[in-house]
């Protein structure tokens, strides 16, 4: 950005060099890349970071100097004589999540003609071409105040009308300079009583700039939401220096004073009748304090400043402080929306203080024992387990979209439907932050299948998060994966499916993390193969799923082949690790032999597996040391909606020797219970 150095003495009386001032400012964190001279003025070209938009102004400018120097600020004088309203001129604005405030004054009788020669001269050394006094107005006070404003002429309006609305499909716009340009649905628009007159916050339309024959002029001062400007900027291709301003965040509580000034310039530079301002404010700015404790400040910094020096320096900057014995708390106003926290306060107070002065000290490494991240080593652990059985590692953006839930037919009022929206996405395809980590892990598989790789085994450990009403989303670490290997033709038969081999491998994994009472019961997930899918339970709590996708999924894939199997699964990490025991007992190689015997039971077609198997583990027996399920059967000779299950027990003593006849008669009393119990019958 470009200043005059004439300028800037206009609200701060300084008599050091404009060399000096160029180094003062740089110093407290506006870089003056150059500094050309004019005659006896001098023009600095100042790097402004994006996050200081305050800055992009030479008042704003002129406040930071007069902090860093300790001297007074002046504020921009001007007189207003304003006549009666316009009581016919209407203001609306119809999304105020997009234009929070509109103002504008109408000035009636005005003459355009080229500007005079210290506005021209002003402007044109700040980068900005001259074009006649109503828009040269409208450009000094820009790059003095920070503020953008436009001019309508008055007569070219229809109806007596201006709103703030979103484009709507199908609509365009001849900006001012002579493109026509096809408008974005959501991109905000300034309108007349029939059509748009400006893109807002960007550019204005051809229809109704101000020309030479222009007698009345509506003078427009608004705040508009900057992701909205960026947003529509990016798409158009169009920038300007009001896009430049808007887009990084304006001034809402200063945009009046701002149009005040410009109507007072108009009206010295080109005559005519300044009416009463009209000014629509919904929803009023709510600065949000911030406390900063005093000895965190010195801490930060490594100084010892006095408590009475922070405050002071803090008021130069037109930042309100309000001190107690302990700390202070700042009321940040409407310029200096960057400051949001205890560390933006703490970067203040040094620039004021002075980097220099803060003396360079030598950190302190003290070593010491440090207790060991259980999560970290845990995830570590887990990775490495996985990656072992024959997976590999991938790292996916946390991005997703509704498609991606539409495809798995997530349900509404399913957790994973609670998705966090991204503000300012790259593409719409990111434009959520992702609730599960199952659609990347398919675009995974989906990249690699369409490149000729048949034989995909991935996974991933991240966070996905969930929108809970509070201002953080809720962060949850969960392990996904997908399996798909193409079945070929091969000299011996694969006997284990995919899904069985996926299970295993979770067992497998289960089994090295110690984790124990883990089952797998029928699952509700939409996504998923009804006959192959499953629930994941630990201690009787759901952790996850694992499952083949379903055909309706696998349909919309598009993977040209037959009745594909890719499996998929997906487990709560932060869960499971809570759920690792914190120490490990070891137990001696039993003394003793145990004894097996198989029970065979044909039952209700609903009640699964892990019901049965729980059920005979339940039975009140020390005896019993594990139960394991070898075959399912339905078909010839068990009844419609029935089956056959076939357990292995296994049964052992640890202080003796069991006898066949004590284990015949438990065994006996378990069928019993069994069959009671599930209603139903021994298979012979």
């Amino acid at each position: 950005m470009r200043i005059t150095f004439k300028w800037l003495k206009e609200f701060i009386n300084i008599s050091i060099s404009p060399e000096e001032a160029a180094e003062t400012l740089t110093m407290i964190g506006l870089e003056v890349e150059g500094i050309e001279r004019f005659d006896d003025d001098a023009v600095f070209e100042v790097n402004v970071t994006p996050n200081r938009p305050d800055c992009l102004s030479v008042f704003g400018i002129a406040r930071e100097l007069s902090a860093a120097l300790d001297l007074p600020l002046k504020s921009p004088q001007y007189k207003l004589k304003e006549d009666a309203s316009e009581t016919d001129f209407k203001v609306e604005i119809s999304d105020e999540g997009l234009c929070h405030r509109y103002a504008g004054r109408i000035i009636k009788g005005i003459k355009v003609s080229n500007s005079p020669e210290w506005l021209k001269d002003r402007i044109v050394k700040c980068g900005i071409r001259s074009i006649n006094n109503i828009v040269d107005v409208t450009n000094y006070v820009l790059l003095e105040l920070g503020h953008p404003l436009h001019a309508f002429d008055l007569n070219t309006l229809n109806g007596k009308t201006i709103k703030a609305g979103v484009a709507g499909k199908d609509n365009d716009i001849v900006t001012l300079d002579g493109v026509e340009r096809k408008l974005p649905a959501d991109a905000l628009l300034i309108w007349d009583a029939k059509n748009p007159v400006a893109v807002a916050g960007i550019m204005g339309g051809a229809d109704t700039e101000v020309t030479d024959s222009t007698k009345d002029i509506f003078l427009e001062s608004a705040y508009f939401e900057p992701a909205s400007i960026r947003r529509t900027s990016k798409a158009l291709g169009l920038k300007s220096e009001s896009s430049y301003r808007f887009e990084r965040g304006a001034d809402i509580e200063f945009l009046d004073k701002a149009l005040d000034r410009a109507a007072s310039l108009v009206q010295e530079v080109a005559g005519g009748t300044i009416y009463r301002k009209i000014d629509v404010y919904p929803k009023k700015y709510v600065p949000v304090p911030v406390n900063v404790k005093y000895d965190t400040v010195n801490r930060v910094l490594g100084t010892d400043i006095p408590h009475a020096a922070m405050i002071n320096m803090l008021r130069k900057l037109n930042l309100s402080a309000d001190a107690s014995p302990d700390s202070f708390t700042i009321t940040p106003p409407a310029f200096r929306l960057d400051i949001k926290r205890a560390a933006d306060v703490i970067e203040e107070i040094a620039r004021i203080y002075g980097y220099h002065k803060i003396q360079t000290t030598i950190p302190k490494a003290g070593i010491t024992a440090v207790n060991s991240d259980r999560k970290r080593t845990s995830v570590l652990k887990i990775k490495d387990i996985v990656r072992k059985s024959g997976f590999n590692e991938a790292i996916n953006y946390s991005f997703m979209n509704e498609a991606d839930l539409d495809l798995l037919h997530i349900p509404e009022g399913d957790g994973r439907r609670k998705a966090i929206s991204i503000k300012n996405p790259l593409r719409k395809e990111d434009s959520l932050l992702r609730t599960t980590l199952i659609p990347g892990l398919i675009g995974n598989f989906i990249y690699n299948f369409s490149r000729g790789i048949k034989d995909v085994k991935i996974f991933e450990v991240s966070r996905v998060f969930e929108d809970i009403g509070r201002p953080l989303p809720l962060e949850i670490t969960y392990m996904g994966g997908i399996y798909y290997v193409e079945k070929l033709p091969s000299l011996w038969k694969e006997e284990a499916g995919s899904f069985y081999l996926v299970k295993g491998m979770i067992e497998a994994l289960f089994e090295d993390l110690h984790v124990r009472g883990y089952t797998f019961s029928p699952t509700r997930e939409t996504f998923l193969h009804p006959g192959q899918s499953c629930d994941i339970r630990v201690s009787g709590s759901n952790v996850g799923f694992l499952g083949a996708l379903s055909p309706v999924v696998t349909d919309k894939l598009d993977l040209k082949v037959l009745k594909p199997e890719v499996i998929v699964f997906e487990i709560d990490i932060d869960k499971l690790i809570s759920m690792l025991p914190v120490s490990l007992e070891y137990s001696p190689i039993p003394k003793f032999p145990c004894i097996e015997r198989d029970i065979a039971i044909i039952v209700a077609e609903r009640l699964s597996s892990s019901d049965v198997g729980n059920l005979i583990r339940a039975y009140p027996s020390e005896l019993i040391e594990e139960v394991s399920i070898f075959d399912l059967y339905k078909g010839k000779h068990i009844p419609d909606g029935e089956k056959s299950l076939a357990f292995t027990i296994r049964y052992r003593s640890r202080s003796r020797t069991l006898t066949e006849t004590e284990v015949e008669d438990l065994h006996q009393n378990i069928v019993k219970y069994i069959t009671a119990e599930t209603g139903g019958k021994l298979r012979v």
